[in-house]
């Protein structure tokens, strides 16, 4: 038959570092009470399961090191604990809300990676440097916005065909370009 302990008792018990029963006799008693107190400020189930688990830590802590001076207050000290983790939890929350307010703005708007400027008169000179059949597969499917099909069909050659054609054109313009092949 186990005795009930005073709150007192428990503090004592568990600040002499050498009883586990106490420490979850501790748990017991005050993760129900911290629990509802979250619930109540937070209004989130998973954030009061994280301030259940923050008190208690935190009270765990003091307890050992003997920090709580009137060890008859132990509820007071939870409650205490309580509110001033609530307390950082909205400053926390504040404080996000004021930099996302203030550079939010920065940090939603879409990356537009540097384009390299397009220097279209060294393009038109490279066009101009493809061989015919090649040239008219570029800009057929480029220019004229023309199907495989279609280009095949005016060439009178497979769409396999064009597509090797196409491939070995733009082949050359990169590296007329000097772009890396």
């Amino acid at each position: 038959m186990q005795i009930e302990l005073n709150d007192a008792e428990l503090v004592r018990q568990i600040g002499s570092g050498s009883d586990r029963e106490a420490e979850a006799e501790l748990f017991r008693r005050m993760a129900p009470r911290i629990r509802l107190y979250g619930l109540r400020h937070l209004r989130d189930e998973h954030a009061a399961d994280d301030l259940t688990q923050q008190v208690l830590i935190a009270t765990l802590e003091a307890l050992r090191a003997g920090r709580l001076r009137e060890p008859e207050k132990l509820a007071s000290f939870v409650l205490g604990t309580c509110r001033m983790m609530v307390l950082d939890l909205r400053r926390g929350a504040q404080r996000k809300e004021r930099l996302l307010e203030e550079f939010g703005a920065d940090l939603l708007a879409p990356v537009q990676p540097a384009m390299p400027r397009l220097d279209h008169d060294r393009l038109a000179l490279c066009v101009q440097n493809l061989n015919e059949r090649e040239r008219t597969v570029v800009v057929m499917t480029f220019y004229d916005e023309q199907t495989g099909a279609d280009v095949a069909s005016f060439l009178g050659v497979s769409e396999a065909n064009v597509r090797v054609i196409r491939h070995r054109a733009i082949h050359q313009l990169r590296k007329c370009m000097g772009v890396e092949v």
